[in-house]
């Protein structure tokens, strides 16, 4: 999962107006939250001084070959906290039992919050699972309390969420009650999990009293208001119909024995839709409004994508296509997705597609999709066209040459370099035992924007020795102000490896860092699908999503 909706922007060294439109109509930048109530419109500005956005292009620029910095005029530098940092974490998949299972493929995910409201970033982690014979146990969620000067405290048990109930995936963090303290849910194998933050440092489970009976797979889940009540509603994606009585003996690896099965050996399973009751507790809506079938999904991402004051969502699904599903406002959904250019190949077929995100890449203002691929499959970067048209521009802005060795999972858009325009980051690391095209621990990608017409991978270039420059078996990623010198670090849960706590130490070009928390009064506390538009040239927006990244 993406990290909190905290927004940086680079000002440009003369005034600005800061204009915010949010979901409903405008930002309404008073504190408070009502369910039953409507927004309405608002906007603020404000006056600062930086230096102008790089000038937006379009001509096709082949990037960089992976690892290389060839055309970067930036000093990247990231340096690895995690031995120091108090936290001692490794999300376990349960592969020693020998079951290759392609339960054991997805990992976790990681997700950012601040759960006791004293202004440091705190961490939360799904912890995976292990098997006694044919029995699915669960391990427990990691929950980091953030202090200063990258140090945290292992505070899961004593705030109540290590007593899981199933095999874990993803971390959805959402204040779903409304009462001003982040929340979260666990996604996994056999059901949903959503803890209640007391306000006390402790949490509680609610998943069995407040409505949410899903006992699917679920693997990534996001929350947004759909249906303009002004409450969270959820979406959770779901994996494969894989079970013990559904586990075909697949080929592989040495001498031809047993490994992990592809999805395409699984049939898909529907997603699931939840809308709040506005009491803290949720219904199902899924068959009130009917999810295309069978999707495979791995991540989720609500936004509003064009920009009509109501929230859309976009899921990955691997191997099959993907969805994008319209919302007409009232919270009824309409899966557009091949009328919009979103789900496919630049060759028109499905990608094995696991981590989501959105930017506005080429300073269009408009929200464009960014997903990433399987091994021999290119990420993919739809742009916007308006009013919910995309167009596949991989090839264009040079990412053939960087996505077809990598098996891409979380994954983070954010101005990491502070030169006014987004950056990408992307876990990589494969999914099989025995793999023969890719190394199973891989290299990270940070693949700079180039003024929104070309990406370049710099990520052997931010220091030798770094994080960056080692090999992992990546998954889930957030990003997140942790240090507070305003400039994006990273976390990133591996699989069977200790996740890892990285610090954004790249140089500043002497910029200025406007950071802003948006915080609904008549909304949800939390605007999913809000935007920030900086008036400069050219004009930079962020957006508000829900959910994003992988798990």
């Amino acid at each position: 999962m993406i990290g909190m909706s905290l927004l940086s922007v680079r000002l440009s060294h003369r005034t600005i107006r800061l204009l915010l439109p949010a979901l409903c109509g405008g930002l309404l930048l008073t504190s408070g939250s009502g369910c039953n109530s409507q927004s309405q419109p608002a906007q603020t500005a404000a006056d600062s001084k930086t230096s102008p956005a790089a000038a937006n292009g379009s001509d096709p620029v082949p990037a960089a070959t992976s690892g290389s910095a060839a055309g970067s005029d930036s000093q990247w530098r990231f340096i690895e906290r995690t031995a120091d940092s108090g936290v001692s974490f490794t999300y376990r998949n349960g592969e020693e039992a020998g079951n290759f299972s392609i339960l054991e493929s997805l990992g976790g995910g990681v997700a950012v919050l601040d759960f006791d409201a004293d202004g440091h970033d705190d961490l939360c982690a799904a912890g995976g699972g292990r098997f006694d014979g044919k029995s699915i146990l669960p391990l427990p969620t990691g929950l980091y309390r953030g202090r200063s000067n990258w140090k945290f405290q292992d505070v899961g048990q004593l705030a109540n969420v290590t007593d899981n109930a199933f095999y874990s995936h993803g971390i959805a963090r959402s204040d779903y009650n409304l009462d001003g303290f982040s929340d979260f849910l666990v996604t996994g194998y056999g059901g949903l999990q959503l803890y209640l933050n007391c306000g006390d440092g402790t949490f509680q489970l609610q998943s069995d009293t407040c409505g949410l009976d899903d006992r699917q797979w679920s693997s990534s889940a996001a929350w947004g208001d759909l249906n303009a009540d002004g409450c969270p509603d959820l979406y959770a994606a779901h994996y494969v119909n894989w079970s013990w009585d559904n586990d075909p003996f697949c080929k592989g690896g040495p001498d031809n024995g047993r490994e992990i099965c592809p999805p395409r050996s699984y049939t898909g399973l529907t997603d699931a839709l939840y809308f709040s009751n506005g009491d803290g507790t949720f219904r199902n809506a899924t068959s009130e409004n009917p999810l295309t079938p069978e999707g495979k999904g791995l991540g989720v991402l609500i936004g509003d994508f064009d920009l009509d004051s109501d929230n859309d969502i976009y899921v990955t699904n691997d191997t099959v296509s993907n969805f994008l599903y319209e919302n007409d406002g009232s919270g009824k959904l309409t899966d557009i997705s091949l009328a919009s250019g979103s789900s496919l190949s630049s060759l028109g077929v499905p990608d094995g597609s696991m981590g989501i995100d959105a930017c506005d890449f080429n300073a269009d203002g408009q929200p464009d999709i960014w997903v990433v691929n399987y091994e021999r499959e290119t990420n993919a970067m739809y742009q916007n066209s308006g009013r919910m048209v995309f167009r596949h521009v991989s090839q264009r802005i040079g990412l053939n040459a960087v996505g077809g060795a990598w098996v891409g999972w979380g994954t983070c858009c954010q101005d990491f370099d502070l030169d006014g325009d987004e950056d990408i980051f992307v876990s990589n690391g494969h999914v099989i035992r025995y793999p023969t095209n890719a190394p199973l621990n891989q290299l990270p990608l940070l693949l700079e924007n180039q003024q929104g017409r070309r990406l370049i991978n710099v990520a052997t270039s931010a220091g030798t020795g770094s994080w960056m420059d080692a090999p992992h078996m990546g998954r889930g990623a957030a990003s997140a102000d942790l240090d507070r010198d305003g400039d994006m670090d990273l976390v990133v849960s591996c699989t069977n490896q200790p996740l890892g706590i990285v610090e954004n130490a790249t140089p500043r070009k002497g910029t200025a860092v406007l950071k802003v928390r948006l915080i609904g009064h008549k909304s949800a506390r939390e605007p999913v699908g809000a935007s920030l538009q900086l008036q400069s040239t050219p004009p930079q927006s962020r957006y508000v999503k829900g959910g994003g990244s992988y798990g």
